[in-house]
């Protein structure tokens, strides 16, 4: 299994995820930690988070 990084996501990056894309600090930090910091893989993994689910 591998090793969770246990240093926190700079704030300032979660801080910006959370306002481009409307999503909740713990999914942005989730997010970092799981991505690091390639802003697009982020943003598009936010914007899916954060879009409504389809019928």
């Amino acid at each position: 299994m591998a090793e969770r990084d246990n240093n926190p996501p700079s704030p300032d990056v979660v801080k910006r995820l959370m306002q481009e894309t409307g999503i909740r600090e713990a999914q942005a930090r989730d997010l970092v930690r799981l991505i690091g910091l390639d802003w697009s893989s982020l943003v598009r993994e936010a914007k899916l988070i954060a879009s409504p689910p389809r019928d």
